[in-house]
């Protein structure tokens, strides 16, 4: 999707999805720079959550880098959109709040281009709000696939290897991998903690 001039009063909504490794950030990355050449007024937005490689930067596996600004909320992202901005850039949508789907409609109503880049699925493989409601009402869609790290096939799946039952677990490499349809155990991450709860007390 590489549409470089918004139409006047013509906005959308562009989603990048797809499991950690894939290149969802960097494809947002990309969208962003392309739009920037083209002298368009560009605002990038990240969760304040998401402190992994920068405070200030949307960064990808890859080490691309773009500036961007960490907001706590989707209403905090709407309220720094200066009217001039044509084109929005938000990574990480899945950490936003429910509210993230009706901002995007907002600022598209105002005539900006808003392209999301997030986790489609969580670790146990099940829909990732907000982004399911994103897709909904998106006019473009592109799904990013990973290279399974057991078997080298294209991976969907987000691989969790250490032992949480928290949705929200930060990490990177040691602590996610991507995983095909086959590979992908969701169990893998709770079975350790299940068996130390469930064992005899000496």
């Amino acid at each position: 999707m590489d549409v470089v001039r918004t139409p006047v009063n013509q906005g959308w909504i562009e989603v990048v999805v797809g499991s950690m490794f894939s290149g969802k950030s960097e494809e947002l990355i990309r969208r962003l720079r392309r739009a920037q050449i083209a002298r368009q007024r560009v605002q990038i937005f990240k969760p304040v959550l998401d402190t992994r490689y920068a405070a200030d930067h949307i960064v990808s596996h890859s080490e691309m880098r773009i500036p961007s600004v960490a907001v706590a909320t989707a209403r905090e992202l709407l309220r720094q959109v200066e009217p001039e901005t044509e084109v929005v850039g938000i990574d990480e949508g899945q950490f936003f709040d429910a509210e993230l789907p009706a901002v995007c409609n907002t600022l598209a109503d105002q005539g900006k281009r808003v392209i999301v880049a997030g986790l489609d699925q969580d670790y146990l493989g099940k829909p990732f709000e907000p982004m399911p409601q994103l897709l909904a009402i998106a006019e473009y869609i592109t799904k990013t696939l990973a290279i399974c790290m057991v078997c080298g096939n294209p991976a969907n799946h987000t691989q969790r290897l250490v032992a949480s039952e928290d949705r929200v677990l930060l990490g990177t490499q040691g602590t996610y991998e991507a995983r095909c349809r086959r590979c992908f155990d969701p169990a893998l991450a709770s079975a350790p903690a299940r068996a130390q709860r469930l064992k005899p007390k000496a």
